[in-house]
């Protein structure tokens, strides 16, 4: 049997605030004996107030507005105390009156979840993934707005329908700009930012329940592109009239023979280079994605290309001449038209170059290309180890 629980709801107007015959009207909860006030920032005309009723007197305009949304007032806090008792929660006047306010953790939004992740995972996750979680952000956002007409909802209402709605939304999302819509992982990607968000939510006790719990996941795999040294030549020995082309050429060629993605040789700076046990000159940097320290050696052709750019280097402080991302992918995509390469170039590519032609193909042992790339799992590189054991039989095959 529940313990009897005594609660009360009484207006009362703040005559210590009183103005020009007017004073602030507070809602005052009652738990137990125990006493919380609430500002329900309105003032009322005292000479109207009946302390009674804990209404205003009378059928005037002022009266009958007042006491109607007194009225509403009542029932919700009263709401807020009936929900608590049901969900045998702690009863006190001041958790029903967060409970009322919305302040209470059963009443989280996924507005002050994105608020709450976004302001204390800045300083622990990197702007690169920080950037991703934005942009998952804008999406959950416009689905909102365009497809439940909010621009919030509690994260009680995250559920498989939730999910499963926001999926098809992505899938059939219509960019405004040039932007090709989400691709299959794409969408997972987002989809496993948000289950992230949830697990955040779940550790945090805002939710009781893994909405997630019956959703899988469903990445495809895709071939890792990579240049044979023959496309490589082709890239190094392409008469280019436009400097921005010759420029970006000669990046994505640093990063076939270096390794570093994007962001690690747009923030390349001359600290990074250092002088190896072996003489030789070495990049040693953490990775702008991970955090995670790389060294790898500094290879002929990679001194060659900063030796290009030293003046430049001297006056800016970064080591290489890299264009903004959108760009760098615009002039990439021109560069492979004119060297007549079919496959997408991409920093990714280049990456995938340095590990499969540049390293592993040359005998490097695999544990020691993860070293180079920066990789915090042995696994990641062995994907490339895989698409070399299929490279050799498919070759096997034509000559069978």
């Amino acid at each position: 049997m529940k313990n009897a629980v005594s609660f009360g709801i009484r207006f009362i107007p703040k005559s210590s605030k009183a103005k020009n015959g007017t004073a602030p009207l507070y809602a005052r909860i009652t738990v137990n004996g125990e006493r919380i006030e609430l500002s329900l920032k309105r003032r009322i005309t005292l000479n109207l107030w009946n302390e009674k009723r804990s209404r205003l007197k009378g059928y005037s305009e002022e009266s009958l507005q007042a006491n109607k949304s007194l009225d509403r007032i009542y029932n919700k806090i009263y709401e807020a105390f009936r929900q608590l008792q049901e969900e045998n929660k702690l009863l006190t006047a001041k958790s029903v009156k967060a409970r009322y306010l919305g302040l209470d953790d059963s009443y989280k939004t996924l507005a002050e979840l994105l608020t709450y992740h976004n302001t204390k995972m800045t300083s622990v996750l990197k702007p690169g993934t920080m950037k991703n979680y934005y942009t998952t952000e804008k999406y959950v956002l416009e689905f909102l707005e365009k497809k439940m007409n909010t621009n919030d909802i509690y994260l009680k209402q995250i559920n498989y329908r939730f999910i499963t709605d926001f999926e098809h939304f992505l899938r059939n999302y219509k960019p405004k700009t040039h932007r090709s819509k989400p691709t299959n992982n794409g969408v997972m990607k987002h989809l496993e930012r948000l289950k992230k968000l949830t697990n955040l939510a779940l550790k945090m006790e805002w939710i009781d329940k893994d909405p997630f719990s019956k959703y899988s996941l469903h990445y495809k795999k895709k071939e890792r592109d990579y240049l044979l040294q023959d496309e490589i030549d082709i890239l190094e020995n392409l008469n280019l009239d436009r400097i921005t082309l010759s420029r970006t050429r000669d990046v994505f060629l640093f990063s076939c023979y270096s390794g570093l993605s994007y962001g690690d040789a747009k923030s390349l700076e001359a600290k990074h280079i250092v002088t190896g046990i072996d003489g030789n000159k070495w990049i040693v940097k953490e990775r702008e994605k991970t955090g995670k320290l790389f060294k790898v050696a500094m290879l002929p052709k990679v001194k060659a290309i900063l030796k290009k750019y030293e003046k430049e280097a001297n006056i800016s402080g970064l080591l290489l001449p890299v264009y903004s991302n959108q760009k760098t992918n615009q002039y990439l995509k021109d560069l492979a038209k004119l060297a007549k390469i079919s496959k997408k170039l991409t920093f990714h590519v280049a990456r995938h170059t340095f590990a499969t032609t540049v390293t592993l193909s040359k005998g490097i042992p695999i544990e020691t290309v993860s070293k180079l790339l920066g990789h915090t799992k042995l696994s990641t590189t062995q994907i490339y180890s895989r698409v070399l054991d299929q490279k050799l039989s498919d070759d096997m095959r034509k000559i069978m």
